[in-house]
């Protein structure tokens, strides 16, 4: 029972040691994790290349040119060879026990896809915020139109119930992917153990909130085309959702 992670990499030195390390020290142990370096002009290449050394579980893919993060993930599907595939930006975290506690509950259940609480960090490591916790109940995909609730840093899916869906180059294109799926009549779960660490950055998407209504209302209307009173609803509901979270912190 093989897990894929996948790690798009794009001048990520800073972090990228520490991404890796939290790989390494997972107590699942069959795993492959494939590394889109695509076209960095710093050390990451550098820094990869060292772990290649040390262990054989870690593959790395060079793109020739900057394609994004959503061209690298891409490619990193089609290489993944596991039952199981999960995403792992290069810089956040995973707690060693991440992998092992999610596929206990996925085989358990028969889950096709599972997501996890975290906790939010900062560019140095400190926790900005209180754990973001998720409900284990599952999600729908209209759920999924009035909250996107699934770290992306969390989840995992069966490769063998879901297929190789490939992301589309958009804002939120992470949004979109789940959207995707869940539109097929997949459930998502999540498991309400905090098993990652997301970091957020002061120029990040998270940060910028007007961008990121933007975007949302993007995925409304042109994306999913669910016209404008569907639109308008779900974006309400996003709308006091994004608010509600952010007094809880």
């Amino acid at each position: 029972m093989l897990v894929s992670i996948i790690t798009p990499v794009y001048n990520a030195e800073r972090y990228l040691a520490k991404t890796i390390e939290s790989v390494i020290k997972q107590t699942f142990k069959n795993w492959e994790l494939i590394i889109i370096d695509d076209y960095s002009t710093d050390s990451s290449k550098e820094i990869i290349n060292n772990y290649l050394k040390i262990d054989s579980r870690i593959k790395l893919f060079s793109r020739l040119e900057n394609f994004g993060v959503a061209v690298s993930r891409n490619y990193g599907i089609e290489m993944a060879n596991g039952k199981y595939i999960a995403f792992l930006d290069s810089d956040d975290l995973w707690d060693e026990n991440k992998l092992e506690t999610q596929l206990s509950k996925m085989i358990q259940n028969g889950y096709s896809l599972c997501y996890s609480a975290y906790r939010k960090i900062d560019e140095n490591g400190k926790i900005t915020a209180r754990h973001v916790h998720v409900k284990e109940s599952g999600t729908t995909y209209v759920d999924l139109l009035k909250h996107n609730e699934i770290g992306f840093l969390t989840s995992i899916f069966d490769v063998e119930k879901i297929g190789k869906n490939k992301f589309i180059r958009v804002g939120h294109e992470d949004y979109v992917y789940w959207l995707q799926i869940l539109k097929k009549g997949h459930i998502a779960y999540g498991n309400n153990n905090v098993l990652a660490s997301y970091r957020v950055h002061s120029s990040g998407i998270s940060s910028n909130k007007i961008k990121a209504a933007n975007y949302t209302w993007n995925i409304y209307s042109n994306i999913e085309k669910l016209g404008l009173v569907k639109s308008v609803y779900f974006f309400i509901n996003y709308a006091f959702n994004s608010t509600i979270k952010k007094i809880k912190r």
